[in-house]
C-alpha cells in the first residue's frame, strides 16, 4: 500500500468555504479516479488558523501517479477548481490570503503487516 497525506494551513473565516468545497468538488473527483480517503480532520493550529489534513491509499506509488495524472485531464474538474478560486479573487490571492500553507507527503508505515489483516508486534 501507498499513503500520502495532503496537509493545509487555512484561515479560520475561510474553514467552512475550504471543507464545502473539499465535499462538493475534491472529494467526488477523487473517488472518480480511484483513490480511497482514509479519513479527514482539522485541529486548531494557532489563535488565527486550523490544520486540515487528509490521508489517503492507493495500491502503489505507480497508482497514485496515474489517478493524479487523471485528475489532472480531467477538464470539467480543472474548470471547477478555476473557477473556485477565481470566486475567492483568484488563486495567489486565495493562497495569500486564506490557504497559507500546502503539503503533499508520502508516509511511511512504522508497522509490520502480513497482508492487511495482522500486526506484528
Amino acid at each position: 500500500m501507498f499513503y500520502r497525506r495532503k496537509y493545509y494551513i487555512v484561515t479560520k473565516q475561510f474553514v467552512d468555504t475550504f471543507n464545502a468545497h473539499f465535499h462538493q468538488t475534491n472529494l467526488p473527483n477523487q473517488l472518480k479516479h480511484g483513490s480511497r480517503l482514509v479519513g479527514r480532520w482539522m485541529k486548531d493550529h494557532d489563535d488565527q488558523t486550523v490544520e486540515i489534513f487528509a490521508i489517503w491509499e492507493y495500491d502503489s506509488c505507480d497508482e497514485y501517479v496515474k489517478i493524479e495524472e487523471s485528475i489532472r485531464n480531467d477538464e470539467a474538474h480543472v474548470q471547477r477548481i478555476r473557477d473556485w478560486y477565481e470566486k475567492y479573487g483568484g488563486k495567489e490571492n486565495v493562497h495569500q490570503k486564506y490557504i497559507l500553507e500546502v503539503r503533499d507527503e508520502v508516509l511511511e508505515s512504522t508497522v509490520e503487516r502480513d497482508g492487511d489483516r495482522h500486526i506484528h508486534v
